[in-house]
């Protein structure tokens, strides 16, 4: 059998043909070794990152459903809303447009006179009547409704006139 010449040229120069065709043990070793301590900190990013689609789903959830109940407020009769609100008495107390308690996620609707003072629709001085409080004082033209869920800070607030 006759040497190939490019087996020659390589003799000729010094170097050995080598037989080795692909990765040793130890390469394959090294390279799974480092896959695997990268995987860990990719894997926890992938989780915060599932976590936080939960979380988003939850906050857009609540989102819609107070304004599904702000919307269902804004479409009642003023008179009725006002009657809510003398029952109320003040701008902590829940009325009776919130959901039933022990509902999940139950919307909470707090409903109050808006001091606008002199002109109902224009508020530029809501302390005509030096209470410092807006949510007093005669004006039955101008309510102040809030829509929050419960056990959650976000809320929703609007002005409803008459």
């Amino acid at each position: 059998m006759t040497p190939r010449i490019y087996d020659n040229q390589v003799m000729n120069q010094g170097f050995k043909p080598s037989r080795q065709h692909g990765f040793s043990y130890v390469e394959v070793l090294v390279a799974s070794f480092l896959v695997a301590i990268a995987l860990v900190p990719a894997m926890d990013a992938l989780k915060t990152g599932i976590l936080s689609a939960d979380v988003h789903q939850d906050l857009t959830e609540g989102h819609y459903s107070r304004l599904k109940k702000m919307a269902e407020l804004q479409a009642e009769p003023f008179t009725n809303l006002l009657n809510a609100a003398e029952v109320a008495s003040n701008n902590t107390t829940a009325t009776s447009y919130s959901d039933a308690a022990g509902s999940a996620n139950r919307n909470l609707v707090y409903i109050a006179l808006y001091d606008a003072d002199a002109s109902p629709f224009t508020i530029t001085d809501t302390n005509v009547d030096g209470d410092n409080d807006p949510y007093t004082g005669n004006t039955a033209n101008l309510l102040w409704v809030r829509v929050m869920t419960e056990g959650n800070p976000q809320t929703l607030e609007t002005l409803i006139r008459r």
